[in-house]
């Protein structure tokens, strides 16, 4: 593994969230960052560090299929992802989201977690309509028995919010900086 300091972030970002944060990593470490759909693997070669970064949507992280299709390029190099979602940090739903979604060979790469933005208005017929099905089911179990994402999901319905921090990004910093 190298050392990290010359890198790229390919990311995907669907509301502004990740590239919020995509533009805070390019200030902090001065890496390139290239949208995954404009990526290629022959742009991954000269770099020591690669960091994913995408959205989570329905458990899933956005333009994790790049990675996983370029895996066998990333060999010796260091890297990470960042997932971007709207619910409060917790280990244990990060947890669940690194082994949904980093399995097989991609199983030893730190995800790290920032809390994004919900913007209803924003959002596609499509996600808007899931939000809202997944509102209707949380509501009706007892708010005492809500999980952390729950508990966001019914704090935010019909009002636009943004988390987005810079303080999110101090562990992935920590590790990028890491000999």
């Amino acid at each position: 593994m190298k050392n990290g300091k010359n890198g790229i972030i390919v990311y995907t970002s669907k509301y502004g969230a990740t590239k919020k944060y995509v533009d805070w990593l390019v200030e902090s470490v001065s890496f390139q960052a290239i949208e995954t759909a404009k990526a290629t693997p022959a742009q991954l070669e000269p770099y020591d560090t690669v960091l994913l970064c995408g959205g989570v949507y329905a458990s899933g992280i956005a333009g994790l299929a790049f990675l996983r299709k370029n895996y066998p390029q990333l060999a010796g190099k260091k890297v990470a992802v960042l997932c971007v979602g709207a619910s409060p940090f917790d280990e244990k739903a990060i947890a669940e989201i690194k082994t949904h979604n980093l399995k097989a060979e991609l199983k030893d790469i730190p995800l790290f977690y920032a809390r994004g933005k919900w913007d209803e208005a924003q959002m596609t017929f499509a996600d808007r309509t899931l939000c809202k099905l997944l509102q209707k089911m949380v509501a009706k179990k007892d708010p005492a028995t809500y999980e952390p994402w729950e508990a966001a999901l019914m704090c935010a319905v019909g009002t636009p919010c943004d988390w987005t921090d810079k303080a999110y990004l101090q562990p992935l910093l920590a590790y990028l900086n890491e000999k």
